[in-house]
């Protein structure tokens, strides 16, 4: 498909550029995360439970190489966060994958308290099991574990929070460190989520292989943040977004914003959200370039309906797919209200906006792998 052929060309490039380098390790590969890797692998046979946090949109992908070595067991669970980012309906035939695998696997969403209260429920049953006792008067610790971006600092803060909240417990609230940028955390911190049994819970720097992994899971690494944008530009990211976005049905259920009766209504919002009452209209009036407004969002949505929907040729070839993508960048660009000054700049900045909307859901939910087909 075109879609897997603008993702190997990400990949491609980038591991050209770091044959270029003549260095022994990938530039995502320090020295901290070697040692975070030692430090992570002397205290897993020491802790009652693993988390394996993955990414929901990547569940192959973003498998922990550090965490290949150790089978499945009732002492690893496989928590698929992010559903939020691609739909918890979507997520049932890789559990049931999973599953079939003898593995113990979930859909989490960090964001969601009662997502957060299932999940810390499993962890406690879990525990329970693995204890294999009714005694109350214990601790248990569980680490969590994955590669970069993949949410295990939300998840630890939202543990810790709920886990503290029906616990009962008093103290100050410690948080650990969230960032979009990946490799934010840099040592291993405890985090009690739960009493009666005492559970803490081990949130640990991200880890990666030292190894480059192959084309098709590097380009998917890179789009989803796990790996920063090294030797490789955001418009050609974005391109690889676009085209996984036009061979998908996504675009579909934006109809309604192309039609006329809908276009004057999306208008009349559009207007609404620029021009409200008092200062929070003048507000609206001096951000209209700020990409996350609903009007914004929907404009967007609209642009890629219509740029879809209009186009007739064969998004399976490679180059009607390139020409397609081409003519997207210039009308989103209208959409997100960039101006044409320089051309090259303009779409350097519709990159950066169109993948932050991608990044948090906005353009809808997706799931980069695919299920293998030799499934039972």
């Amino acid at each position: 498909m075109a879609a897997a052929h603008f993702g190997r060309r990400i990949g491609r490039a980038v591991k050209e550029r770091i044959g270029r380098t003549k260095s022994a390790q990938p530039p995502w590969h320090d020295s901290l995360m070697a040692a975070a890797s030692r430090a992570i692998a002397e205290r897993i046979p020491l802790v009652d439970l693993i988390v394996h946090v993955r990414d929901a949109r990547i569940p192959l992908s973003s498998e922990c190489e550090l965490l290949k070595t150790y089978p499945a067991s009732s002492k690893q669970i496989i928590a698929l966060n992010k559903t939020d980012l691609a739909g918890r309906s979507a997520l049932q035939a890789w559990t049931d994958y999973f599953t079939e695998r003898n593995c113990i696997s979930c859909g989490v969403n960090a964001h969601n308290k009662e997502s957060i209260r299932q999940f810390l429920s499993l962890i406690q049953g879990q525990v329970r099991k693995l204890r294999r006792t009714d005694h109350t008067n214990y601790t248990a610790t569980v680490m969590l574990i994955g590669i970069p971006n993949v949410g295990k600092s939300a998840l630890a803060n939202a543990l810790h929070q709920v886990g503290r909240i029906s616990a009962a417990e008093k103290g100050k609230l410690k948080h650990a460190t969230v960032s979009t940028e990946p490799g934010e955390t840099k040592d291993i911190r405890s985090f009690k989520i739960g009493s009666h049994p005492n559970i803490f819970v081990l949130d640990t720097p991200a880890v990666l292989s030292p190894e480059v992994p192959d084309e098709d899971v590097l380009s998917k690494l890179i789009l989803t943040g796990a790996i920063g944008d090294y030797f490789v530009g955001k418009k050609e990211i974005a391109e690889y977004f676009l085209a996984i976005h036009n061979s998908s049905e996504q675009y579909k259920k934006w109809a309604k914003l192309s039609t006329k009766d809908n276009d004057r209504l999306f208008l009349n919002s559009t207007t609404e959200c620029l021009t409200g009452s008092g200062l929070h209209m003048k507000q609206k009036k001096q951000i209209h370039t700020d990409h996350t407004q609903d009007c914004i969002v929907q404009d967007v949505r609209r642009t890629l309906y219509e740029t879809i929907s209009s186009f007739h040729g064969n998004i399976r070839c490679e180059d009607e797919m390139e020409a397609l993508i081409a003519s997207q960048f210039t009308a989103l660009q209208e959409a997100f209200h960039i101006p044409t000054k320089c051309e090259e700049d303009a779409h350097v900045k519709v990159a950066g906006k169109l993948l932050n909307l991608f990044h948090t859901g906005r353009l809808g939910h997706y799931i980069l792998d695919h299920l293998p087909t030799n499934i039972h």
